[in-house]
């Protein structure tokens, strides 16, 4: 087959965006972290004077998905094994606390139809880390996502990661983590496959 009909038969859909939220009341966002600031007992001078800024700019940011295109093409070759790629960090925030939770994920999938470009795992997963998010529902969602727009035999996700919210105040368990899985499709029944995904044997 030559390059341009291969690159004819690309599949590209646009990943359908996160659930919208009303915009950004960036004055009003400005104005709450000063009166938090302020309730707290400090005032808003000298070294302070910027800070709400950059509280508002960095919440802006961990709660913005990037915008991209999962890009999927045929599976020609019949290729029936595992696709995983590991360690992938991520970074997102305990909607109970407001404070991050960061840690790695593995993710792949059993072909169908359609093989997906390996970056797009790494995409979907910090699509749906930049939220307020609880472990257990961030796991669920990047199953979800892959399994609509890949229509694979299965999907098999990993997620560990330390909470701030954990380590830094209540318990103040420092260095503990937290597993959460998803397998879905083949994978879900599959202990052996289970384990080559987690590379337990």
């Amino acid at each position: 087959m030559s390059g341009t009909a291969q690159v004819a038969q690309l599949h590209a859909v646009e990943d359908a965006p996160p659930p919208t939220r009303p915009p950004i009341d960036r004055p009003r966002a400005l104005a709450a972290v000063a009166e938090l600031l302020t309730a707290l007992g400090y005032e808003l001078g000298a070294d302070l004077t910027e800070t709400p800024r950059r509280v508002v700019d960095g919440f802006v940011e961990l709660t913005t998905p990037r915008p991209f295109t999962m890009t999927a093409f045929p599976n020609d070759d019949g290729y029936g094994e595992l696709v995983v790629v590991r360690d992938i960090p991520f970074v997102s925030l305990c909607r109970h606390h407001l404070l991050p939770f960061r840690g790695v994920a593995t993710v792949g999938y059993l072909p169908g139809e359609r093989l997906l470009g390996l970056s797009k795992l790494a995409r979907v997963v910090e699509r749906h880390a930049r939220d307020l998010q609880v472990q257990e529902s961030l796991t669920v969602q990047i199953g979800d996502t892959l399994e609509a727009e890949l229509a694979p035999r299965g999907v098999g996700v990993v997620l560990r990661a330390e909470h701030m919210c954990m380590s830094l105040r209540g318990v103040q368990a420092a260095g503990a983590t937290t597993e959460t899985t998803s397998f879905r499709g083949e994978l879900a029944g599959d202990r052996g496959l289970q384990a080559r995904f987690r590379q337990e044997i």
